[in-house]
C-alpha cells in the first residue's frame, strides 16, 4: 500500500489535472456560444437564398422549352458509380467520442456503397479525419498533360485520373475548420461542382454532426448532389445520441449557463422566410438559365458552410461535456484518495500508539 507521502503527491497531481480540465471546459463553453451565434447569423442568408431559388422554380420551368434539357446540371440524376464523401470531423482531441462517432458513421456508409460496387472518393475535413484516412487509403493520382497544336500557337491541357483502388482520398482540407472562411468553402464547392458537371462523380454526400442545440444533435449522412428538392435535407442515415450522452451534455451546459433548447428564429430569419411566398408574378431581368447558373453554386457553398458551422459547434459541445465529466471524475478520485490517505495515516498513528503502549508495558 502507498504511504502518506505518495498519496499526497498523487492528490496534488489530480488537483492540477482538475484545474486544467475545468479551464478547458470554460474555454469550450465560450467557443460554443460563439459557434452558435455564427450559425444563427448565417441562417437568414441561407433561408433567403433558398426562397429565391424556390420562387424561381415556381415561376419558371426547370426545363428549357426549346431543348427539353434541365436548366442546371446539378439537378440531373444519374446512376451512382463514383461517389464523393466529404467527412467533417474535428481538429483536436479531448472531445469524447465526437471524432470516432463521425468516423464510424462514415465507415458504415462507405461499406454499404462498396457492397454495391461503387467507387468512393474521400475528402476529409479536419486534422483528425485526415490523419485517419491518410493512413488507411491511398491518395488519388492525377496526371496533367498538355498537347500543342498549330505550330505551338495553341495548347490543350488535360488532367487524367489514374485510379489505383476502389477507395481513394481525392483531396484534404486541414485548415478549413480552423478558419471557416466562406471564400475557401466557395472554392471547395466550385471544385465539387466542376467534377460533377464533368461526370467525374455521380453524387456527393456530407458526413457531419448536425447541431441545433446541446440537446438536439445527431450525426447525419446527407446527400448534397444531385439536388432533389431545394431547401430540404436529403438524409440517407443518422445516428442519435444516447440518453446518457444527452443527460451528460445537459448537465455540462447548465453548469456553464448555456441553453439546451434550440434558439428561436430571429426577426431577420422570419422575414427571410416570407420572401417569395406571396402569390406575385415576379419579373426576372435575367433568363432562368443565367439565374440558375449563378445561384446554384452559391446554394451548394451555403450548404457546406452551414455543415462546417454546425460541426464546429458540436465539437465544442462534445469537448465541454467530456471535460466536465473529467473534472467530475477528478473530484471523485480526489475524495477517494483523501479517504485512503486518512486511513493510512490513521493506521500509522494507531501502530505507533500500540508500539508505545507495548514498550511501556514491557517496562
Amino acid at each position: 500500500m502507498a504511504n502518506v507521502l505518495d498519496l499526497r503527491r498523487r492528490i496534488r497531481s489530480v488537483k492540477n489535472t482538475r484545474q486544467i480540465t475545468k479551464a478547458m471546459k470554460m474555454v469550450s463553453a465560450a467557443k460554443l456560444r460563439r459557434a452558435q451565434e455564427h450559425a444563427m447569423q448565417a441562417r437568414p442568408y441561407a433561408q433567403m437564398l433558398i426562397n429565391v431559388l424556390e420562387s424561381l422554380v415556381r415561376r419558371t420551368d426547370i426545363y428549357n422549352v426549346h431543348t427539353g434539357k434541365i436548366l442546371h446540371p446539378l439537378l440531373i440524376e444519374r446512376e451512382e458509380k463514383n461517389v464523393l464523401v466529404i467527412v467533417i470531423a474535428g481538429d483536436k482531441g479531448f472531445a469524447g467520442g465526437f471524432n470516432s462517432n463521425v468516423g464510424k458513421a462514415a465507415q458504415k456508409f462507405i461499406e454499404a456503397r462498396l457492397a454495391k460496387g461503387e467507387n468512393i472518393d474521400l475528402e476529409p475535413i479536419g486534422k483528425k479525419a485526415i490523419a485517419f484516412y491518410k493512413r488507411k487509403f491511398p491518395a488519388a493520382n492525377y496526371e496533367k498533360t498538355e498537347e500543342h497544336y498549330d505550330n505551338d500557337l495553341a495548347t490543350h491541357y488535360e488532367t487524367i485520373r489514374h485510379r489505383a483502388g476502389q477507395i481513394e482520398v481525392a483531396a484534404e482540407h486541414p485548415d478549413l475548420l480552423a478558419k471557416t472562411d466562406l471564400k475557401a468553402v466557395s472554392e471547395l464547392a466550385h471544385s465539387i461542382i466542376e467534377r460533377y458537371e464533368r461526370s467525374e462523380i455521380d453524387s456527393v454526400y456530407l458526413v457531419y454532426n448536425e447541431f441545433k442545440s446541446v440537446l438536439v444533435q445527431r450525426i447525419v449522412v446527407e446527400k448534397l448532389l444531385p439536388i432533389a428538392e431545394l431547401g430540404a435535407q436529403n438524409v440517407e442515415s443518422s445516428v442519435e445520441p444516447t440518453q446518457e450522452e444527452r443527460d451528460a451534455a445537459v448537465r455540462a451546459a447548465q453548469s456553464e449557463g448555456i441553453s439546451v433548447h434550440v434558439p428561436e428564429a430571429s426577426e431577420m430569419e422570419e422575414e427571410a422566410k416570407k420572401f417569395g411566398t406571396a402569390n406575385v408574378d415576379y419579373i426576372f431581368d435575367q433568363s432562368p438559365e443565367t439565374l440558375f447558373r449563378h445561384l446554384m453554386p452559391r446554394y451548394i457553398t451555403t450548404q457546406i458552410f452551414h455543415a462546417l458551422l454546425e460541426s464546429t459547434a458540436a465539437e465544442h459541445a462534445a469537448r465541454m461535456t467530456a471535460t466536465d465529466a473529467a473534472t467530475k471524475n477528478a473530484g471523485d478520485l480526489i475524495d477517494s484518495l483523501s479517504l485512503t490517505m486518512n486511513r493510512v495515516r490513521q493506521a500509522a498513528i494507531t501502530k505507533e500508539i500500540i508500539e508505545i503502549v507495548s514498550g511501556a508495558a514491557a517496562l
